[in-house]
């Protein structure tokens, strides 16, 4: 499938929200610093035919955004409300789908030992954050498989779903710790001790 170029993406739809005004808009709030889509409310103006993939891909009108700056500017105005996800400027408010997370962390960089681990992610589109209080990780299993889906929160309810490779390279620097008379496997980052799954269970 061909990835859309930027004049795809600018054609739009011929009435209604359109990827052209959103980015023009995303682009003026950006200026000067992070759009803070968090205090804008604007009127919702309905959906968008925009997805993002489990991979972090992002479609539009069926095909993929193929330049990562225009991925990046639309990433920049995503917000979260309860289970739904928006694109949200100043002026309009728009639905778009997404698969799993929004994000996808590619890399981690581990710095210290122990206790005083940080553990900091970076997304494929350019986010870096370090795991801690205001970044959780968590994991979720398959009920069926027990496949982890690891994640870490970037922002405002945005979590980025944890690659397989980085995520087995970070168990590597996991520890069990007792956790309230349970022993848990897991990870330190920012002072703070993240589950991934039972001593018991890693173990049995």
């Amino acid at each position: 499938m061909a990835k859309r170029t930027d004049t795809e993406v600018n054609a739009g739809a011929a009435s209604g929200p359109t990827a052209e005004g959103l980015a023009a808009a995303a682009q003026s709030a950006g200026k000067k610093g992070p759009p803070p889509v968090h205090l804008w409310n604007p009127p919702f103006c309905g959906d968008l035919d925009m997805e993002i993939r489990r991979d972090g891909t992002w479609f539009y009108l069926g095909t993929p955004i193929g330049r990562p700056a225009l991925v990046k500017l639309f990433s920049s105005i995503l917000r979260r409300d309860g289970d739904a996800y928006f694109l949200v400027t100043p002026v309009e408010k728009v639905g778009i789908r997404v698969e799993d997370a929004p994000f996808v962390a590619v890399d981690a960089e581990v710095s210290g030992e122990g206790r005083a681990q940080d553990l900091t992610f970076t997304t494929h589109v350019g986010d870096t954050v370090t795991a801690g209080p205001d970044h959780p990780i968590r994991v979720e299993r398959d009920a069926e498989t027990g496949e982890p889906s690891p994640y870490v929160l970037v922002r405002a309810n945005l979590d980025a779903l944890i690659d397989r490779k980085t995520f087995y390279r970070l168990v590597e620097r996991g520890v069990h710790e007792d956790q309230g008379g349970t022993s848990w496997f897991g990870l330190w980052s920012g002072g703070v001790f993240f589950k991934v799954i039972s001593s018991a269970e890693l173990e049995g």
